[in-house]
């Protein structure tokens, strides 16, 4: 007798064991990660993973999952990988007591989807191991608790563990969870990735962890912004021509940065992004964000020259090493304007960077069977990088790290990437672009996701998001006039650019106020009945507020702050407290376990009252957090967005900072040194 999606979700943990789950063509398989585990902790992994289980199934899972440790130096419990498929449904088809569980358990779902996720069957959503549980019997449980979620209910999550479901009352958070909180001085690479194979945490990158990830959409906003406006800082583009006949080139389509080659055509540019992957570049070649693919680099080098004589928009997969790409490009002399690298240098020896003059199959290998080998065929490829990227940047192109640990790793390895003072020879996107032209006004990734997984509702909202951009860039200062034509270009063409993958999702770089405004349409229409249903709104944790990290998110922070975290640790607990459906806080990132905290919520829109005034209290904190903590650091921009807050909100105080002159402070200094 077959059992409905539903009851297998309330069942949880099976009482018995379930069959083996057959392989699935297709899907892309993480890497075996390193053995870094003794014999005692290798025991001590069996046992933490055992105790899932009844004790009268453990004679027969303890040497399937010891064979797992062995194998991919993980215990993903395989065999407990649902056999129904991995899909976000209409909300309407989940077993729950409250909509606010159903809609997490959507948004699970969509995390692990394989039309989304990069290692769906290890439960990676992207990024090479971010992490939505660590194994499958977290899932199924976390499910089943959610299925039994009442609405004074919490349940709590460690690093994807459900430690259980609490009392509570129905303003507080249906769930709270953290991924690798670890303790500072235990917070390494190394440190990771033993805890990991313990099965004791997690790295959940950003939105893999806090089930807040739609697909590359969630970043294809940000990199066309940031395209736009390199072009418009580094290549005085006009709005006439834009980026029409700009080359662009990068890496990475496996998972977040599959949005570039997408973000290059709607930015007008020509787009050449490398990939290793082949399953990678089949997915997003069959999703369309690449439009063409190619693994030879003579015809590549034509096809760009083609693409340049015809200035149309194209995006194109080269099918190979990145370092085979840039080499080619600084020998032949090839005109590059952009550049720059989404490769997952945050794990840089375990999957996330693959040298040249290997294979894919020979590097995974390699990174088990010889590990400081291929540790150091990892860095001398990124010092052949560095020196191709530098010899086409003499040349003129613009090149930034992209946030993913680039220049860091580039720098360990040797690679000559910092100038005398010790600062980095390449900027980060932030801090010439994203900080002073979007952080600091407020303007960050707000995303939202229809939960009756009906199209029409989603053309719905961004019908009403156009009328109420519209109606603010109006009104906007000059100051900040130009994001919001952005955003209306980006929303009028969003549905013709075929963003949607997995859930019926859209991302939108908004500010404070636009935020509230967009959220209260959304809930009125909900009311109303012109949706079908509720609206989940959320945010990259890469955000205004969500993310402290020195090397991305806060590397425009130079009040010598940018190593501190408590903005992001304050943004989740503020958030908590104002009216967040979920909330939660992350160790890593795109930089890297140790590199940054970051943290981001969910919020449920089912139509209330309660509702309105959740918007309200709880955007309002999640951005102004963020931007009174960077007018503090005496960022000019958002002093002005302050500003615009505090004679908007009467209730606001905000402690700003006082300039002091350089020439006062030095001679106060030089007095004291006599």
């Amino acid at each position: 007798m077959s059992i409905s999606f539903a009851e297998q979700i309330r069942i949880g943990i099976p009482d018995e064991l379930p069959p083996m789950p057959p392989e699935e063509p297709g899907i892309s398989h993480a890497p075996a990660r390193l053995r870094v585990l003794s014999p005692d902790e290798e025991a001590l992994a069996l046992q933490n993973a055992l105790r899932y289980f009844s004790p009268r199934l453990h004679a027969r899972l303890a040497p399937e999952f010891a064979a797992e440790l062995r194998r991919d130096g993980r215990i993903y419990m395989r065999r407990y990988r649902p056999a129904y498929p991995m899909r976000a449904r209409p909300i309407s088809e989940y077993p729950a007591r409250c909509p606010e569980a159903a809609a997490i358990m959507l948004m699970i779902q969509n995390n692990l989807d394989p039309a989304v996720a990069q290692h769906p069957h290890e439960l990676i959503t992207y990024g090479g191991n971010g992490t939505v549980f660590q194994n499958w019997a977290q899932y199924l449980l976390t499910m089943r608790y959610l299925s039994e979620l009442e609405p004074d209910q919490t349940l709590v999550l460690y690093s994807g563990h459900p430690l259980g479901v609490f009392p509570s009352h129905p303003d507080a958070p249906r769930l709270a969870l953290t991924c690798g909180m670890v303790v500072p001085h235990h917070s390494s690479p190394q440190d990771y990735d033993r805890l990991a194979a313990l099965g004791v945490t997690s790295y959940g990158q950003m939105t893999a962890g806090s089930f807040m990830y739609i697909g590359p959409q969630g970043i294809v906003h940000g990199t066309t912004i940031t395209l736009l406006n390199a072009g418009r800082r580094y290549l005085g583009t006009d709005e006439a021509r834009g980026l029409s006949g700009r080359l662009f080139v990068s890496s990475g389509l496996g998972g977040m940065s599959g949005a570039q080659a997408k973000a290059a055509v709607i930015a007008g540019a020509i787009g050449v992004i490398a990939e290793i992957d082949p399953v990678a570049v089949q997915k997003r070649h069959s999703q369309g964000w690449v439009m063409e693919v190619e693994s030879d680099l003579d015809r590549l080098l034509l096809r760009i020259e083609r693409a340049r004589r015809e200035a149309r928009p194209v995006s194109i997969a080269y099918l190979g090493n990145v370092v085979d790409l840039w080499e080619r490009l600084a020998r032949e002399g090839v005109a590059v304007d952009l550049g720059s690298d989404q490769t997952s240098l945050h794990i840089p020896f375990s999957g996330g960077y693959y040298p040249a003059g290997l294979t894919l199959a020979q590097s995974r290998e390699m990174m088990v069977a010889d590990p400081a080998g291929f540790r150091e065929r990892v860095q001398e490829s990124l010092r052949r990088q560095v020196r191709a990227i530098q010899q086409l940047a003499r040349r003129g192109m613009a090149f930034w790290d992209y946030g993913n640990a680039f220049l860091l790793e580039a720098s360990r390895a040797g690679a000559e990437v910092r100038r005398a003072d010790g600062s980095f020879c390449f900027p980060s996107y932030v801090e010439d672009i994203m900080g002073p032209m979007c952080f600091d006004f407020g303007f960050g990734p707000f995303r939202w996701v229809c939960t009756s997984g009906d199209p029409a509702d989603l053309a719905a909202t961004d019908e009403i998001a156009a009328a109420e951009i519209e109606e603010m860039a109006r009104a906007a200062p000059p100051e900040i006039r130009r994001q919001m034509l952005d955003n209306l270009e980006w929303i009028h063409r969003a549905g013709e650019n075929r963003l949607v993958v997995g859930s019926q999702a859209r991302i939108l770089y908004s500010d404070g106020p636009g935020r509230i405004r967009l959220g209260l349409a959304f809930n009125r229409a909900i009311r109303e009945g012109r949706l079908r249903g509720p609206v989940v709104l959320g945010r990259d944790h890469h955000d205004v507020s969500g993310t402290d990290s020195p090397y991305r998110e806060t590397a425009d922070i130079r009040d010598g702050s940018k190593w501190c975290a408590d903005m992001a640790v304050h943004n989740v607990i503020g958030d908590a407290c104002r009216g967040a459906t979920w909330v939660s806080l992350h160790n890593g990132g795109g930089v890297g376990f140790g590199e940054a905290i970051n943290g981001g919520f969910g919020m449920v829109l089912t139509g209330s009252e309660a509702c309105d005034r959740r918007i309200r209290s709880m955007l309002f904190w999640d951005v102004h957090n963020g931007v009174a903590r960077r007018a503090w650091a005496r960022h000019e921009n958002a002093r002005f967005a302050c500003e615009r807050a505090l004679a908007a909100e009467p209730r606001l105080r905000l402690t700003l900072p006082h300039a002091a002159d350089p020439e006062l402070v030095q001679s106060a200094l030089e007095g004291v040194r006599r």
